[in-house]
C-alpha cells in the first residue's frame, strides 16, 4: 500500500500520547493490525462476548481508491453487562458496545487503542459499582497485543 508524502507526515505526527487526557488507552502490539484484531476477536469470543462488527477502515479506503496505514476496529460487548450501564446513564450508549482500534503509526508500529473504563465513568457519571461491567477490556486488549 503506497502512502502519499502528506499521509506519511500526518501519520508520523500522530503518537499514542498526543492527547494523553482524552480517555484513550494505547497498548503497543507485537503483531500486525490484522493479527492483533484476530487475536482480540478470538479472546472476545472465548469469553462468550458478542462480536457486533469488525470494521476494516484501510480496506474500505482501498476500495475507494485511497491509501492509509492498516487500521481495523472490533466492536464487541455483552448486553447483560452493557444494559445496566445504559439504564444508569443513557448517554453511555454513545460509547457502547465496547470498541478496540488496531492501527499502524508512521513508524510502522502497531497500537491497540480503547476507551478507558475510568474515563467512561467520569464522562457519563456512571456509578463505580458498574465499572466492573466494562473493566475487562483492559485485560483483553493487553492479552491480544502481547
Amino acid at each position: 500500500m503506497k502512502l502519499l508524502p502528506w499521509m506519511l507526515m500526518a501519520a508520523a505526527a500522530i503518537s499514542p500520547d498526543a492527547n494523553a487526557d482524552n480517555g484513550v488507552e494505547n497498548v503497543a502490539s507485537n503483531y500486525s493490525v490484522f493479527e492483533t484484531i484476530d487475536r482480540l476477536e478470538w479472546l472476545v469470543k472465548s469469553k462468550q462476548l458478542t462480536v457486533f462488527a469488525r470494521v476494516d477502515f484501510s480496506g474500505d479506503a482501498a476500495k475507494a481508491g485511497l491509501s492509509m496505514p492498516p487500521t481495523q476496529m472490533l466492536i464487541f460487548g455483552n448486553p447483560r453487562a452493557g444494559t445496566p450501564l445504559i439504564l444508569a446513564a443513557p448517554s453511555v450508549a454513545i460509547d457502547l458496545p465496547l470498541k478496540a482500534l488496531a492501527w499502524q503509526d508512521g513508524d510502522g508500529r502497531v497500537w491497540l487503542s480503547y476507551n478507558a473504563p475510568e474515563y467512561l465513568k467520569r464522562r457519563h457519571g456512571l456509578p463505580g459499582t458498574l465499572l466492573p461491567n466494562i473493566a475487562g477490556i483492559k485485560a483483553l486488549v493487553e492479552q491480544a497485543a502481547r
